[in-house]
């Protein structure tokens, strides 16, 4: 097929010719007018299929493409192919679209897509119930002016979307969601949005049940344990060949009441879902607390000291509650040094404790750094599961109850911080409290 433009140019090549022919055997007059007859034609013809054109446009429909002449038909024909596979492509769109809204108004949560200024662009019919929204009048409104909750606020612009966020239902109290913030493409965010309802009731059940049980368990515990002490105080109450026996009993006694306490500590944190206290803390005063309490752990645990090192920004505060916040920095530390050998007798070596409270990347970190045993790769993940222990016969000799690092986890979370964990097996283990830029209170340097 000729391209358009030889077709134009030979027809305007074979009108010379004709023209220059009739000039050779009659005149320049004739050869001229023929010539002039020959381009309005030409002209005439090219506004005809313009015209023709220009109306199918305004009512295109594939039956009515005008069949054309000459190189119109061209034109034509190659507009025909187009819209037919215009068409096709359309008809292929509208199904995959039909099979998304299918997916989506099958799926359980609400998906809400976010502009990078945080305004609605789309979301699905079970976003609109679960979050009182509705496309039809929200859409390019800012998901703020709508979602009115200050934590869902916090939680949109600390942008830590690391953790879902648990939002209850301004329309119904009873109604539990889970929020999660993805980034995408060009900054948009996708919003998930998850009915916790039935979960959230299954977990105060847990929640309930564990702190009644441990309160009924703590006072017999009490009670046994009273009774142990005093008749190892007796004398003559327990015989010499019995002592070793009374003794592991009021030892396991006490581990016992232990992990009541911490069962007992984690389920009030857990269940309390109002922010915490919001007040300065002093935390060089904190740490320097922290650490003596370290040393009165490693005399008593392993009879000689670790070396405890604190490297502490004195101008670096933050804001929380400080009794929360101090067990935290207390079981990051108490554990480095439960699984941190205090010394090797044949080189005179110490073991070594590393405590670090410092600005980084624009967070506030407290950081404990050991020369420990280190911990697998594997285990990692699953350090903050109740009761998930790494080597169970070291815990119980170390004392550890498996629910420290849990209770860290979730004052972390109401504080929203986070907790980052690197180790290596035979070097030793780093872990992390990161706190975020909104909790970070810096000291005016004194005149």
């Amino acid at each position: 097929m000729l391209d358009i433009r030889w077709k134009a140019g030979l027809f305007v090549c074979a009108l010379s010719v004709i023209g220059l022919f009739l000039w050779l055997i009659t005149s320049a007059t004739t050869a001229l007018i023929v010539f002039s007859l020959g381009l309005l034609i030409y002209l005439i013809s090219h506004i005809y299929w313009l015209h023709k054109l220009n109306s199918w446009f305004q009512a295109p429909e594939i039956k009515g493409i005008p069949e054309g002449s000459g190189m119109w038909e061209d034109v034509f024909t190659t507009l025909l192919q187009y819209e037919r596979n215009n068409k096709l492509n359309q008809t292929q769109l509208n199904s995959a679209l039909e099979q998304f809204s299918l997916v989506t108004r099958a799926m359980p949560d609400g998906l809400v897509i976010l502009s990078a200024s945080n305004e609605i662009e789309w979301c699905t019919p079970n976003a609109e119930s679960q979050l009182g929204l509705n496309l039809i009048t929200d859409k390019n409104l800012p998901v703020v002016n709508l979602i009115r909750d200050s934590n869902f606020i916090s939680y949109l612009y600390n942008e830590i979307y690391s953790e879902p966020f648990k939002l209850r239902s301004w329309r119904n109290p009873d109604i539990v969601l889970e929020i999660q913030l993805l980034p995408f493409a060009n900054k948009q965010k996708l919003l998930i949005s998850r009915d916790m309802t039935q979960h959230e009731k299954v977990d105060v059940m847990r929640r309930d049940f564990i702190a009644n049980v441990s309160h009924e368990l703590r006072t017999p515990l009490t009670v046994v344990g009273g009774f142990l002490e005093t008749l190892n105080d007796m004398e003559g109450a327990v015989p010499d060949n019995l002592k070793s026996y009374f003794a592991m009993m009021e030892e396991q006694t006490i581990r016992m009441r232990r992990i009541i306490e911490d069962l007992l500590t984690l389920s009030t944190i857990e269940s309390n879902t109002e922010n915490p206290e919001d007040s300065e803390i002093d935390m060089p005063s904190l740490l320097k607390s922290v650490q003596n309490d370290a040393i009165g752990l490693s005399q008593t645990l392993h009879k000689t000291k670790h070396n405890i090192h604190l490297d502490v920004d004195r101008r670096l505060n933050i804001s929380g509650a400080s009794d929360e916040l101090r067990s935290v920095f207390t079981n990051l530390v108490s554990n480095a040094i439960r699984y941190t050998p205090a010394g090797d007798k044949s080189t005179g070596k110490k073991g070594e404790v590393f405590i670090s409270w410092a600005l980084r990347n624009g967070e506030a970190v407290f950081s404990v750094r050991d020369t420990g045993i280190g911990i697998e790769q594997k285990h990692i993940d699953r350090l903050t599961e109740r009761f998930y222990r790494v080597d169970r016969s070291r815990s119980r000799e170390t004392g550890g109850t498996g629910l420290g690092l849990s209770i860290v986890k979730h004052i972390l979370i109401r504080h929203q911080a986070k907790l980052e964990i690197t180790s290596e097996l035979g070097v030793g283990s780093t872990f992390s409290a990161v706190f975020p830029k909104a909790r970070i209170v810096i000291k005016k340097a004194s005149a």
